[in-house]
């Protein structure tokens, strides 16, 4: 592809436009303003095709007939106005589209992408069109960090909206099904395909699992239309965010959908919302409770991780900001609506979070038990967190597949990322409080009990967790049974977080 050919002539990489603006301009790009990577711009002396491609496609500006020809010499002026790139003004070129260079590392190395998408709120100067294709955002990029990455027949990538989710599924599926309801999504998913040279993706028109009835697939990644929105006239329902479900029943439709397109193995992540309601008698009805639920419902292993949550007010200003449109009387507008919305279902508050489904049958049967994960994390968290969760399955189907006798057999080693910390009162001789600390994945915190500190520490690779419970016991001077009940389960939650680790698993 010649556009292809041009992009990387002008080393249209992130690593360049951060290079032209500097590192605060892009941050502030990051919040939604560009006048300090204009002006950095604007500096400039001499002619940098990057530059004006930054210019153009980031940015969202015009560019001079002249220097647009120069950055495009391959397509020409004449074949991106035809790709429908850009467009005549009366003495320049303008953007019509969205294109950046996208910058990631996997498992496979460093790499980067270009990634087309509608003009946003910063070009087009107001609120979003409701057939907006929305570009990598934070939770693109959040999906994309999540996925697990293993090797796969067959994937789906369900709403991929412009794609980036099935990019990242291509390079660990043989082949990729792309699905959305919006035929203009669909089409800069493919151009966007075609622009980095991914072949293995086929894309599919239609609503939800409708386009792919009756398969099944090793892997399930989507992004979906989450947003609660009120279904009343004169609010708008964009396509990228907007499911048309009320409340969070999108989020619940996903994970029964999962469950009947999914292979023996196969594993399903995605995005949600989900609601905290308080009924007319003061009862709730908490968020997490919710997709439990429905978790339990299909009978799939469920890890759900929230990461926020937020009350009604401050949700309905995030998702009308969202949209582009400022405060004033039309945003107090859609707050009542949203609001009155809410309040119809005694909704309080919405929680986001990150979800991770599995079929059964690949789940050891030795114990019985099904991986049902369901926690609020809403701190910091590392990178790499698709290779962590991948982990995670691995370590709780070797644990589960050990009963308490062959478990304590077995010889654990402290992870190289996990330290201890100990807290003092002053002039103590023994510490208040004692806590494990992750350093990277999910960042994990655990208090220690003095038992459980002693065996943790000695878990160096050389003794059993046997031999060390019975060590401890004889230390403490309590029953040895006793202890080890007492701390075969945190073993076995250290096990399957990374906290602990056997030699099988590393």
């Amino acid at each position: 592809m010649r556009l292809r050919d041009d992009l990387a002539a002008a080393n249209f990489t992130v690593t360049r436009l951060d290079e032209l603006w500097g590192p605060d301009a892009a941050a502030a790009l990051g919040r939604g303003h560009r006048v300090p990577a204009v002006r950095a711009l604007d500096l400039r002396v001499g002619f940098d095709p990057a530059a004006v491609l930054g210019r153009l496609f980031v940015l969202g500006m015009p560019a001079s007939v002249a220097d647009a020809a120069r950055a495009l010499p391959s397509v020409d002026l004449e074949g991106a106005v035809e790709l429908g790139l850009l467009r005549f003004g009366d003495v320049d070129v303008e953007p019509r589209i969205d294109l950046r260079p996208y910058a990631f590392t996997d498992t496979w190395g460093e790499a980067g992408w270009w990634i087309a998408s509608d003009l946003g709120e910063l070009a087009l100067g107001g609120a979003l069109p409701e057939d907006h294709v929305l570009g990598v955002g934070g939770a693109s990029l959040t999906l994309a960090g999540l996925q697990v990455e293993r090797s796969s027949a067959l994937a789906l990538d369900l709403g991929t909206g412009c794609g980036i989710q099935a990019l990242h599924a291509s390079r660990h599926a043989g082949r990729v099904v792309a699905t959305d309801i919006s035929q203009r999504a669909l089409d800069y998913a493919s151009f966007n395909a075609a622009l980095n040279g991914i072949g293995n993706i086929e894309f599919r028109l239609g609503n939800m699992f409708e386009p792919v009835a009756g398969e099944r697939f090793d892997y399930i990644v989507t992004n979906p239309p989450f947003v609660i929105t009120p279904r009343v006239e004169g609010v708008p329902e964009y396509e990228y965010r907007d499911g048309g479900r009320i409340g969070d029943a999108i989020v619940a439709e996903v994970v029964a959908g999962a469950a009947e397109h999914l292979r023996p193995g196969g594993i399903a992540q995605f995005l949600g919302n989900w609601e905290y309601r308080t009924a007319p008698n003061g009862s709730g009805q908490d968020g997490l409770e919710r997709i439990a639920s429905w978790i339990a419902d299909v009978a799939l292993d469920g890890w759900v991780i929230e990461r926020e949550v937020q009350d009604a007010a401050l949700y309905a200003e995030t998702w009308i900001r969202d949209g582009g449109t400022r405060a004033g009387a039309e945003s107090d507008r859609l707050e009542a609506a949203w609001l009155d919305d809410f309040e119809a279902r005694g909704v309080t508050g919405v929680g986001f979070g990150y979800v991770v489904l599995r079929s059964r049958q690949a789940r050891p049967e030795s114990r019985g038990e099904p991986l049902q994960r369901i926690e609020r994390l809403d701190g910091p968290v590392g990178t790499g967190l698709g290779a962590r969760i991948s982990a995670t399955l691995d370590a709780y189907d070797w644990q589960a597949s050990r009963d308490d006798e062959a478990f304590a057999r077995e010889m654990l080693i402290v992870a190289p990322d996990v330290t201890e910390e100990r807290h003092y009162w002053p002039g103590d001789e023994h510490p208040a409080v004692m806590n494990l600390r992750q350093g990277g994945g999910f960042a994990r915190t655990y208090p220690l009990g003095t038992a459980l500190a002693a065996i943790v520490g000695a878990c160096d690779g050389e003794l059993s967790v046997a031999a060390i419970c019975a060590a401890v016991s004889e230390l403490l001077e309590v029953d040895e049974a006793e202890l080890r009940a007492e701390v075969l389960p945190s073993l076995r939650e250290f096990v399957t977080v990374g906290v602990l680790a056997s030699p099988d698993l590393t």
